[in-house]
């Protein structure tokens, strides 16, 4: 079995990159050796403001002898597409989310990474920071009593007005549910457990939308996916859940999670962070701040987690079975957004175990 930190290479150097890398090469584990990207100047940009040694296209990273874990950074419709050069590879790959695009590839993203031995991860890896960890211990150790329902909210004008070049986000494998929705929903699986069955009704308030800020601003572009979804959700454990995700409201609220139990109702942090503050209110009672905790890292914590099952040759914890489900259940959304009718979640996934609470990023383990 290998030892030493694990060896980095990152697939996609576009806005979200820069988080990666910046606590990817914060991390002692890991170590980052290549950045790949369709356009080599970027990679190129991305490597000297890190100080990566290798950048080019995505082979720099795929044929690198060092790198056991590609990091794939893309857009959503090529997530699957990346993910498979790199099993080939026999590389391990920690996607961005979402997963896959479809039920049917994402299957064969898993089916083929079993075969090769090799191990898938996807984001959110926020339900590995403490805000939500400590939301989970919270729960577990029956604060709330039995937990019965939740209650998500997410709304927002929408991206276009910061981000550069949001097309792909209006469009498919993003839209307010594939994008936003991943943060909220595997947030609820690692409380509640697996989804069994969903409906929701979708709907888009304008076929096109104007890019707000950078150099495209001014520049229309085509809405091809629901804009606002409202989702009800059962699960296998028997609770359900209600959401609201939307790109259609001047009034921008976020990480609106509610979880009710028996006893009291808790309050969690933004699923979208991996810190925050937690509260509960009890039966004739007032709200109360129970935890307000602060990340010691960020995004590429389940990289790290990842990292560190490889060398203890443990299970990682964010999964591509859960990652899968996740879709599964956007898909399924989708679906009965169509139909108008509840439709069977046909996956289903094992909640991973919760992170040991002196859990360290910054520690060297390996």
């Amino acid at each position: 079995m290998s030892t030493g930190p694990v060896g980095v290479g990152v697939i996609g150097a576009g806005v979200i990159s820069d988080t990666y890398i910046k606590n990817l090469t914060s991390f002692p584990d890991v170590v980052v050796h290549a950045i790949g990207d369709l356009r080599p100047e970027a990679a190129q940009a991305k490597a000297e403001e890190f100080g990566i040694v290798t950048h080019g296209g995505p082979e720099a990273v795929l044929s690198h002898p060092d790198v056991e874990i590609v990091v794939n950074l893309t857009i959503p419709v090529a997530h699957v597409e990346v993910a498979l050069a790199a099993v080939a590879a026999g590389k391990h790959v920690w996607s961005e989310k979402p997963f896959a695009m479809d039920r049917d590839s994402g299957a064969k993203l898993l089916a083929t990474a079993a075969d090769a031995g090799v191990r898938l991860g996807c984001a959110p890896d926020t339900f590995l920071g403490p805000g939500l960890q400590t939301a989970r211990r919270l729960i577990e150790k029956g604060d709330i009593g039995t937990p019965l329902t939740a209650l998500t909210l997410m709304q927002s004008p929408g991206p276009e007005s910061w981000h550069p070049n949001p097309a792909f986000l209006f469009q498919e494998g993003a839209g307010p549910l594939f994008d936003i929705g991943p943060y909220y929903l595997t947030a609820l699986v690692q409380l509640f457990g697996p989804v069994g069955a969903v409906a929701g009704i979708g709907s888009t308030s304008r076929p096109t939308r104007t890019i707000g800020s950078g150099p495209l601003a001014g520049t229309e572009f085509d809405v091809t996916v629901p804009s606002h979804v409202s989702m009800i959700a059962k699960f296998e454990s028997g609770q359900s859940s209600q959401h609201i995700f939307s790109f259609d409201s001047p009034l921008g609220r976020h990480g609106f999670v509610e979880i009710t139990g028996t006893e009291a109702t808790l309050a969690l942090p933004d699923p979208n962070r991996f810190d925050g503050e937690i509260k509960l209110i009890r039966r004739e009672g007032e709200w109360e701040t129970v935890a307000d905790v602060k990340a010691l890292a960020e995004r590429g914590t389940g990289v790290l987690d990842m990292a560190r099952a490889i060398r203890a040759d443990r299970p990682h914890r964010a999964t591509g079975d859960l990652a899968h489900h996740v879709v599964d259940v956007m898909v399924s959304v989708s679906e009965s957004v169509d139909s108008g009718a509840f439709v069977d979640v046909t996956s289903t996934v094992d909640v991973p175990e919760i992170l040991p609470e002196d859990w360290d990023p910054s520690a060297a383990t390996v």
